[in-house]
């Protein structure tokens, strides 16, 4: 990508933004605001062919803004500046934090921040918006539950978490019904659970249960940790367990600003775009959150076909037909953002 983004000309390229990101900054002919658009260069650790799957179209998003560099390159705004960012590690929701705490990033702390994301289940090419919130925030939690093993025949001597793993799936899966309200959006879904090993002569003495929270508002998160904690602290003492909880890859919201969401709106009406407005945030969750919680920011959309597999589905495929569409829509709106936006 440094290669690439070289042949480019930008006047500077910062490398090993957050551990390993890239960004490129263009100047325009005159001074302005600095639009950061961000793209992702991770994948999933998921069976491929290829060691890792990119089943959620980021080698998609990185290719239209490395064409976007082309065309900065090769024409320059005519106000203000763009800063293309290649962030890594946003699957695990670590990448966007990381390169914000970065000291090379501050030097180049833009103004406005815009990112697109393609959408499977909407028409191909349009563009979908959403002031305020756009995509929930989540977490992971992790319990590890801590028994004493002993055998099988004698479970007795032993003091096996099967029946607390039992009991937290049932309960962890029942925690929205009873901490969020009718129009409060709110789900805790259990991914995963590991009880003892695979030996018939052997009562388990450790397990370890994971689950997904997702709110759309911080409040309600609050609650859904608390109460999934206190299950946890509770069941293990009613079976005499150690346990030990742990949130992991934690993701904020992402809030939409008002202002970059009129830019995103115009830019495609210039372009003949159709513009799609989503009624309510989406129940899945971006680290592009972090950017736009601390300066105005955009995360918009673009329609990957209404009969496209869903992303992180193992049909899940890329429209190349996007790339051409995203780049235009982009660059119109840095430079949208550019005239309109104030320093």
């Amino acid at each position: 990508m440094r290669t690439h983004l070289e042949s480019t000309r930008p006047a500077k390229i910062l490398t090993g933004l957050g551990g390993h990101g890239i960004a490129a900054l263009y100047p325009g002919r005159t001074s302005g605001p600095v639009v950061m658009v961000r793209c992702e260069l991770d994948a999933l650790p998921l069976p491929d062919g290829t060691g890792a799957c990119h089943g959620c179209g980021h080698d998609g998003h990185m290719a239209i803004v490395a064409g976007l560099a082309a065309r900065l390159g090769a024409r320059p705004l005519e106000r203000g500046s763009a800063l293309l960012l290649f962030q890594p590690a946003e699957e695990t929701g670590s990448g966007a934090a990381a390169v914000l705490a970065d000291p090379e990033f501050r030097k180049v702390k833009p103004d406005f921040a815009v990112a697109l994301h393609n959408l499977p289940g909407f028409p191909l090419g349009g563009v979908i918006l959403k002031p305020g919130v756009f995509a929930s925030a989540s977490s992971g939690v992790t319990v590890r539950l801590t028994g004493l093993r002993s055998h099988a025949g004698e479970p007795q001597k032993g003091r096996s978490p099967a029946l607390a793993v039992a009991q937290l799936i049932q309960a962890f899966s029942a925690v929205p019904q009873f901490n969020a309200g009718l129009f409060q959006a709110a789900k805790v879904t259990v991914i995963h659970a590991v009880l003892g090993a695979r030996a018939f002569g052997t009562s388990p003495g450790e397990a370890v249960v994971m689950a997904t929270l997702r709110a759309a508002d911080p409040d309600v998160m609050g609650r859904l940790f608390k109460a999934c904690e206190e299950l946890a602290s509770g069941t293990a003492a009613a079976f005499n367990l150690e346990m030990s909880f742990h949130r992991e890859e934690e993701y904020p919201p992402v809030i939409n600003d008002p202002i970059c969401v009129n830019a995103v709106g115009k830019a495609a009406e210039r372009l003949g775009m159709t513009v799609v407005n989503a009624g309510e945030p989406f129940p899945w969750s971006e680290d592009f959150g972090h950017f736009s919680g601390n300066f105005p920011g955009v995360l918009f959309g673009l329609g990957a076909g209404e009969e496209a597999a869903p992303l992180h589905h193992p049909d899940y495929a890329f429209p190349d037909e996007l790339l051409p569409i995203g780049i235009e829509l982009l660059l119109e709106t840095v430079r949208q953002l550019c005239l309109d936006g104030k320093t």
